[in-house]
């Protein structure tokens, strides 16, 4: 017989969000309580199956007391706090890191962005167009994903996913310092001489498009890839018997690119090779 350790009940706390009095579970983060009342905070960094990270900074909001802004992502509500997230100042540094993040690389594939910068009057081109630190031509070396280095915001969830908090192949790293950090692999090798196992798990993460199925970065460049015709279904993968929930991304009758949901108890949002990637013979109608 296995023991289950049983946790005590978490309790319930209250503070101050905007005016309104909102209770939240203990150990839930500002963010949390922000979607709970239906607030639009922006974050690219956050992950909702990886620990924060406080890289993008986006989420700051204002907390009474504090000197500076706090990471709605990581700052764990308190009982009695004073939280605002639509104060000129929490706005203002929105403003500038959406600014200096579109001004550096590219964003065009990154969901709700465009619509961030029209909210906050966000004017990246106000920094000339020597601002661009990327320039990065994309790298396909192999035929299950590209990555596309231009479009990175260094945001680290794709080290975390390949790391120890999920695949623990640590394939991917950081190299440089300052304006030269770069995501890469070993010795900046293509990804067929690295660690990769292609589990995709690293896609799976990123907000940018920065890693993508080589099937979207062919039908991005053809001009085909459509999101809104496209549909999804949830089934479970066949391959073995794990039970992993597969998302099957269809398009004019095509798997274009395999997800799985977040909220699997089993997977959370992580697959094998196998899932992600071996679904030809689904289509093979040779």
């Amino acid at each position: 017989m296995t023991a289950i350790p049983l946790q005590p009940p978490r309790r319930l706390l209250e503070f101050t969000l905007d005016e309104e009095p909102v209770l939240v579970v203990e150990g839930a983060t500002i963010l949390d309580a922000c979607r709970a009342a239906g607030k639009d905070i922006p974050t690219l960094c956050q992950g909702d199956t990886l620990t924060p990270k406080n890289a993008c900074r986006v989420c700051v909001v204002e907390v009474e007391g504090a000197r500076t802004l706090a990471p709605a992502c990581s700052r764990k509500a308190e009982p009695g706090m004073t939280v605002r997230t639509d104060t000129e100042r929490a706005r203002h540094s929105r403003k500038v890191v959406l600014e200096l993040l579109a001004s550096s690389v590219d964003l065009s594939t990154t969901p709700k962005v465009a619509n961030w910068l029209k909210e906050y009057d966000a004017r990246p081109d106000r920094f000339g167009p020597d601002a661009a630190r990327v320039e990065e031509e994309p790298k396909v070396d192999n035929d299950l994903y590209v990555r596309d280095y231009d479009k990175c915001i260094l945001c680290y969830k794709c080290v975390d996913a390949c790391g120890d908090q999920w695949q623990n192949t640590f394939a991917i790293s950081v190299t440089g310092r300052g304006f030269d950090a770069r995501i890469a692999v070993e010795h900046d090798a293509p990804l067929t001489d690295s660690a990769c196992v292609y589990c995709g798990n690293c896609i799976e993460v990123c907000p940018t498009g920065a890693l993508s199925f080589k099937s979207e970065f062919d039908m991005r460049a053809a001009g085909t890839w459509d999101e809104e015709r496209q549909t999804e279904t949830t089934t479970v993968c066949a391959y073995c018997g794990v039970g992993c929930n597969l998302t099957l991304h269809v398009q004019d009758n095509e798997i274009v690119k395999v997800t799985s949901p977040h909220d699997n108890p089993v997977t959370h949002g992580n697959l094998c090779i196998k899932g992600r990637f071996g679904y030809q013979h689904v289509q093979n109608r040779d």
